[in-house]
């Protein structure tokens, strides 16, 4: 597995990251895998190379964050030795200061998110999308406060629009803050409306792009008539939202490059992804551990120019979903 660095800074990661949404409290969503099951992906994942988590406290309502700190203290022997992720934004809380990018809620959720995690430091501190009501400069002020603290090492965003990220990054160039590193956008073979101003604007800044959803919600690893086939599939209304059964001709292609390639359709959409030159490491969340393997064997597989342009001929544009 190569250590890629993250954007233009010097941190060093892994060139696939593994979600930890898909871990904790069966309880928030019933294809959540609990911490006795949870333990064989993490080390399975550290022999394979990957040394980069992501989380976010709301994921199963904190447990998420608990599992991922436990866990990845008993694979590996050194604090150094793994790059942990997390977010900030989503409610924690019914009172009306419990969610959002406020000063207080930045700086309460870091705090919260430490101690559930049981470390000194938070690698990579992400704001979870875009929060409408606060002003930006406040965000970015009290993002740098967690820097400076010492809690936080670099800033990360999610799923926004372009204007907005710019806006940041500006607010913050201004003000003399620390500025994101990295964008996490929804970014696939089925969704690739990133591409038009995100993508480009990452790639001049020097902005890693580390994808959530690579295989669309599993759309992408299995022929299109199964399309919904996991439980995860047939629960989820945002998969509804996004994708369709237009998709089928997209899915059919990585069918054939698979078939060509004599791997898993999942390895293709996974290596399409980490060719493009804007990708630092695709989010890859696995409640198998086929899903794993797939992923490894992934960055070992090299798609032609004609193979790349079997897989994105068959796009059609779609609205921007997936910012809020």
């Amino acid at each position: 597995m190569r250590q890629v660095r993250l954007g233009a800074t010097g941190l060093k990661v892994s060139e696939i990251c593994l979600g930890m949404m898909s871990y904790g409290d069966p309880g928030w969503r019933d294809w959540v895998l609990e911490e006795r099951d949870a333990d064989a992906f993490v080390r399975a994942a550290a022999e394979a190379g990957i040394t980069f988590y992501d989380t976010a406290d709301v994921y199963s309502d904190g447990v998420s964050e608990e599992l991922t700190g436990r866990l990845l203290k008993k694979v590996f022997p050194r604090r150094e030795d793994y790059v942990l992720a997390t977010k900030v934004r989503g409610p924690m809380g019914s009172g009306p200061n419990d969610a959002g990018l406020s000063r207080g809620h930045i700086l309460d959720g870091v705090d919260a998110s430490l101690r559930r995690l049981d470390v000194d430091h938070i690698d990579l501190y992400q704001i979870h999308r875009w929060d409408y009501g606060t002003p930006i400069e406040e965000t970015m002020e009290a993002l740098h406060d967690c820097v400076r603290a010492g809690k936080v090492r670099y800033l990360g965003a999610s799923s926004m629009h372009a204007w907005q990220f710019a806006k940041a990054q500006r607010v913050a160039a201004l003000g003399g803050w620390t500025e994101f590193v990295s964008m996490q956008p929804h970014y696939n073979l089925l969704y690739r409306e990133e591409e038009r101003e995100m993508l480009p604007q990452c790639r001049d800044m020097g902005v890693g792009v580390i994808p959530w959803s690579p295989l669309a919600r599993g759309r992408l690893a299995r022929p299109s008539e199964e399309a919904a086939v996991t439980k995860r599939g047939r629960q989820d209304r945002f998969s509804e939202v996004l994708y369709d059964e237009a998709d089928s001709a997209i899915v059919d292609a990585v069918g054939r490059v698979a078939d060509t390639h004599g791997v898993s359709r999942a390895q293709v959409a996974l290596a399409w992804l980490l060719a493009r030159s804007e990708v630092t490491a695709p989010i890859v969340g696995a409640t198998k551990l086929s899903h794993l393997d797939d992923a490894v064997a992934a960055t070992q597989v090299e798609l032609s120019d004609d193979e790349v342009e079997q897989l994105e001929a068959p796009y059609r544009p779609r609205p921007v979903l997936g910012h809020s």
